[in-house]
C-alpha cells in the first residue's frame, strides 16, 4: 500500500533494465517487485541452493513455459528476472521469452557464480539462497 496515495502498490509494473546484478535482483525480489527464475537443473540447485525468494524451472521441460504463465497468472508483461550459473544461459532464454511475447524479462548476468564482465555473482557476493533438497 503506497502511504502517500492509499493505492495498492503490489501489482503495479516496474521498468526494468536488460541486466540486472545479484545484488539488484536480490533488492527487487525482497520487495515483491519482480518474479525471480532460477533456470539451472535440480544438481545445479543441490551444490548451491535456489537464491532466496526465487523459484527453480528448468527451461528443457516441455511445460517451461506453461508453468511460467502460471507463475506470472498470465501476465506476459509482469516483470521477470532469470538467474542461471554464469550469465550464458538467462540471455539466450531471455531472448526466447521476449520472441514468446514476455515484455520484461531482465537477465541476472553475473548468474549464481559470476564472470568476469558481469560481476561476482549470488554466492560470492553472500546473497542469501535456500536449500535444495529435491
Amino acid at each position: 500500500m503506497d502511504n502517500n496515495t492509499g493505492n495498492d502498490t503490489a501489482n503495479e509494473h516496474i521498468k526494468l533494465p536488460h541486466v540486472l546484478s545479484a545484488t539488484d535482483a536480490h533488492d527487487l525480489v525482497s520487495e515483491g517487485k519482480i518474479v525471480m527464475i532460477d533456470i539451472r537443473n535440480p544438481v545445479e540447485w543441490m551444490k548451491t541452493g535456489i537464491p532466496e525468494g526465487a523459484i527453480g524451472l528448468t527451461p528443457v521441460d516441455l511445460s517451461f513455459i506453461d508453468e511460467l504463465l502460471q507463475i506470472v497468472e498470465g501476465n506476459k508483461s509482469h516483470p521477470i528476472a532469470l538467474i542461471c550459473a554464469t550469465g550464458n544461459r538467462t540471455s539466450q532464454l531471455q531472448r526466447f521469452l521476449i520472441d514468446q511475447g514476455f515484455e520484461a524479462v531482465c537477465d541476472v548476468s553475473e548468474g549464481m557464480h559470476g564472470n568476469r564482465t558481469s560481476g561476482p555473482g549470488w554466492v560470492l557476493r553472500g546473497l542469501p539462497v535456500i536449500p535444495y533438497t529435491g
